[in-house]
Parts: structure tokens; C-alpha cells; sequence
């Protein structure tokens, strides 16, 4: 159903969509005159804002982006900012597509996210510099916002009458008070009905000073339609699961979820991750090639970690940050020792390419059970990252809780099978192998949230490794083939496509007519 908003002189020109991200991987050429320059990234969101404004540019929609306008990040020669071509929102160039939030808070950056307290600094300014300048600039006919730091833009355009799209890609949040935003530049006092309260306001005066305003709650309040980054994860916390779920949150998402404004959007890894052409790998590779080559990227990753160098071994690979809350390394460290020594005989081995609070535990397991050879400890380096999903055979994601999750595709991607816990995206991406005439799935999921239930995983995977090599070798070239067709950005932009035009009730370029 389409939303309704205030009619608008749009004639019978195309749609325009403006993207709003505090990150971005990458934008195609022709997009604006720094589009070669912008890339800030803390995590999936920006490239999932990547290929989705590359998506709707190369179908010829008319899309824009808001970014804040990270000048260390993005290279750009301070000297020269009085240029037009670098004032980009101010130049109003009809032209450029790229809209630069412009304040000192993000300057001099070298990442997109504070780890103190400015976080809420640099929402409140970038969310200023898209009110009162990029959206009055732009006159989009939809919004598409991002996470929590862009919250107070979905009651501002529903003032404007503005349909929007919110994105929920995690659960974190931040309070402030309308002082606080009215201080920073923003006249909330036009849409401060449309934010979320931590009690219900009297009046605007009265809540000014002293109600606190949820900024990732207040997006999915005044959002006309909601997205969470999996189907399954909005389906668990509509449902209740997850204590760490706001209440308010969880509230809000539930409504919007039970008047049909809600849905689940796999992300998609970065265009990137390709065994084909990853300059990371010994050996470039495909579905149809992978079989010696994975072989020789093992050899070459165990060399450089130390591992016993044996193309034979079977090599269990972690490449998530080691979190114990949400990860679940607990649950691998509670039975690697055993795991490694119930299949001593086929020379087991876990390489671990992961930074975290609990790395020290594994270290010491390392060194107590002396297990140089067939465990390594190593910091997370990107490249190392990748060389691990080339070598390796499993992809250990053993996650408690994963709103998407990126690993469990990209091991696919690699022909390294991944091991879930049966939760969130993990839930969406991975279904367990069966081997047969009748071959399905693509890794090996466990139920229950505990180390036992790990273990029966790990154990089902050493008995496919254990397969005729013929057999194994079809199954994982089939999981790379499907894994390449079923997880790339191309789908993931077009689910967001369908919702654009579902909002706005017309296609967005001819082509989707």
C-alpha cells in the first residue's frame, strides 16, 4: 500500500530516492565529482549502502546520498575547500548526487564511530545538516535512514510529509533531550510529536529539559516502514526473544511489524569477497576450480600461522570478533581440547584470525595443552581474514544472537561450509547438509545454544569430511555455485527496490514497471 504524503509538484518526473548513512564502502562513478574519493566503514552498513545506491544509480533511478562529510577519511586536500566541487550540497550542483553533511566534529576523523561519548555529538550533526540543508536541497519524494545515529529524521520528514524507510541494523540506541537537539540547530519544536519518549509527554515545554527521546526507537516510530537486516531476527524480536531488546524498542518494531510496515532484508557481502579475484589468496579460484587450489591456499595458511602442513588436515577457520555475548567463543573453548583429540587421527586443526575480550582463554589452551601444530591465535588482519576462508574447510559461527551475520555467506562464497547456532541470519543462510541423491543444504546447523550442541556440529562436519572426496568436492562446488547466485547485492537492492515502490506506489525507473 502506498503512503499517503503531501502532494507534491513532482510532475511526471522519476521518483528521487535520498539515501541517508553515517558509512559507505563505495560509489559509482558519475554519481558526483568526489565519488571516487568517499569511503568510510565501521561494518556491513556501508556496503550495504554502497551496492544499494550503485544498484539504483546503474537502473537510472534518481538517487542521492547523505554522508557526513569525513574529510581526513576521505583524503580530501583541505586547502582547496573553497572549491565548488567539494562544497557539494552548498554548490546545489543539479549535477551531483553526493550531499556532504559539513561540521568540524567529523573532520578530522579516522573512524566513522566513537569509542567514548561524541557519538551523540556526531548523530545530532549530521542529523542537523540533513534537515536543514540536504533534505530542503534535494526535495526527495522518499528517505531511506539508516540506524540509530540518522532517528531524528524520520519525524522530520513525516512533518514534511515525506515517507521514509528505516533500517534497523542493530539494537543500540542513545537518549537525548529536545534541549539537547535544539542546542545542536535542530527546531524540534516542528516535529517533536513525531519523536519517542521515555514517558508519554505532557506538552513540549514540560518535556523539554527532562524526557529523554530514544533516538533508534524514535526511527521506527516515526518511520513509515521498518527493516531489520534478516526476516528471522524482526521475526525473534517481535516475538519476545532477546532480554537485551529494548522494551520500548521491541514495542515500536512490533507495531509497525502486525500493520504490514515491516520486513526482513538479508545484507550482502562486499563485492569483494570473491575467491575468483581476492588478491589476498595464493590461489585465485571457482566453484569449478576450487578443489587443488584450496588445497594450495591451505598449505600456503598454515605456513604462514605455523599449522602442520598438511593439505589433508581438515582446518576449522573463526573469523568472528571473539564476543562472548554474542558470538559464542565460550562454547568452542569449552570442547576444542577434546575436539582436537577425538580426531587426532585425521590431524584436526582450528585457526583462529579473530581480536576480542576472549582471546586470552584459547591462548592458554594453546600453550596448557601444547597444541602448536593443530591451534592458532592470531589478531584479525583482513587479509589474513580472507586467506582463512580460502584455506579452511568449516566456518565456525557459533552465535547466540546475529541480527544478519556476513561470515556464514562468505565461507560459502570461499567453499568453506559453515557451523551456526540456529538463529537470526544465521537461520536465513544456512540450512543443514544432506548428502544423498537428493542433496540439499549448505553447512551444519545446531539447535540448542550450548557447547554439547557445538560439538555435535563440529562432529557432523569431520563426517562429511570423512565422505569419498569425489562426493565432497560435488557438494561444496554446488553450496559455492548457489551461495554466489543466492548472496549478492543485486537481490539485496532489489528487495529494497520493491519497498521503495511498494511506499511510493509507482516504479522507480521504467525498467521495474
Amino acid at each position: 500500500m502506498a503512503v499517503s504524503k503531501k502532494k507534491s509538484n513532482t510532475g511526471s518526473r522519476k521518483p528521487r530516492i535520498l539515501i541517508v548513512t553515517p558509512e559507505i564502502t563505495y560509489l559509482p562513478p558519475g554519481m558526483g565529482n568526489m565519488a571516487h574519493k568517499l569511503t568510510a566503514k565501521a561494518g556491513g552498513l556501508a556496503d550495504v549502502s554502497a551496492s544499494l545506491v550503485a544498484s539504483l544509480f546503474d537502473l537510472g533511478a534518481d538517487v542521492h546520498v547523505a554522508l557526513p562529510h569525513y574529510r581526513r577519511m576521505f583524503h580530501v586536500d583541505v586547502g582547496q575547500l573553497i572549491s565548488d566541487e567539494l562544497r557539494v550540497y552548498k554548490s546545489r550542483l543539479p549535477d551531483s548526487r553526493i550531499h556532504l553533511a559539513e561540521d568540524r566534529c567529523f573532520y578530522y576523523r579516522d573512524t566513522v564511530y566513537s569509542a567514548g561519548n561524541e557519538n551523540p555529538k556526531l548523530a545530532l550533526a549530521f542529523s542537523r545538516e540533513v534537515i536543514n540543508n540536504i533534505i530542503p536541497t534535494v526535495r526527495p519524494d522518499l528517505i531511506h535512514c539508516n540506524d540509530w545515529m540518522t532517528g531524528l529524521i524520520p519525524a522530520a520528514a513525516r512533518r514534511m510529509g515525506i515517507p521514509c524507510l528505516f533500517t534497523v541494523h542493530n539494537i543500540h540506541t542513545q537518549d537525548l533531550t529536545l534541549a539537547q537537539v535544539e542546542d545542536s540547530g535542530i527546531d524540534a519544536a516542528e516535529f517533536w510529536a513525531n519523536l519517542y519518549f521515555k514517558r508519554i509527554p505532557f506538552n513540549y515545554e514540560e518535556s523539554r529539559n527532562s524526557n529523554m527521546i530514544d533516538m533508534q526507537a524514535s526511527g521506527v516510530f516515526a518511520s513509515h516502514f521498518i527493516n531489520t537486516v534478516s526476516p528471522t531476527f524482526l521475526r525473534e524480536i517481535v516475538n519476545g526473544w532477546h532480554d537485551f531488546v529494548p522494551e520500548d524498542l521491541r514495542r515500536e518494531m512490533r507495531s509497525k511489524f502486525n500493520s504490514g510496515c515491516a520486513a526482513g532484508i538479508l545484507n550482502a557481502p562486499d563485492i569483494n569477497d570473491d575467491p575468483a579475484t581476492d588478491s589476498h589468496l595464493e590461489v585465485n579460484y571457482t566453484a569449478d576450480t576450487h578443489r587443488e587450489a584450496k588445497r594450495q591456499n591451505k598449505l600456503a595458511f598454515q605456513k604462514l600461522l605455523g599449522l602442520e602442513e598438511n593439505a589433508d588436515a581438515p582446518l576449522f577457520f573463526w573469523p568472528s570478533r571473539l564476543d562472548p555475548i554474542q558470538k559464542g567463543p565460550q562454547l568452542l573453548s569449552n570442547i576444542l581440547f577434546k575436539f582436537l583429540a577425538r580426531h587426532d587421527k585425521e590431524r584436526a586443526q582450528v585457526a583462529m584470525v579473530a581480536s576480542g575480550t576472549f582471546q586470552h582463554p584459547f591462548c592458554e589452551i594453546l600453550n596448557f595443552h601444547d597444541l602448536y601444530g593443530r591451534l592458532a591465535v592470531c589478531d584479525f588482519e583482513q587479509g589474513l581474514s580472507k586467506q582463512g576462508f580460502a584455506a579452511s574447510d568449516f566456518t565456525l559461527v557459533p552465535s547466540r544472537f546475529e541480527p544478519c551475520g556476513l561470515p556464514q555467506m562468505v565461507g560459502q562464497l570461499y567453499g568453506s561450509l559453515p557451523i551456526v547456532h540456529d538463529t537470526g541470519g544465521l537461520h536465513d543462510t544456512v540450512e543443514h547438509l544432506e548428502c544423498g541423491s537428493d542433496s540439499k543444504g549448505n553447512g551444519f546447523v545446531f539447535k540448542i545454544y550450548d557447547s554439547s550442541g557445538l560439538s555435535w556440529a563440529m562432529d557432523r562436519a569431520m563426517d562429511f569430511y570423512k565422505q569419498d572426496s569425489d562426493v565432497r568436492e560435488t557438494q561444496i562446488s554446488r553450496i559455492m555455485s548457489e551461495g554466489k547466485q543466492r548472496f549478492n547485492h543485486g537481490v539485496c537492492a532489489k528487495a529494497y527496490i520493491d519497498i521503495y515502490e511498494k511506499m511510493l506506489d509507482r516504479p522507480l525507473v521504467k525498467s521495474f514497471e
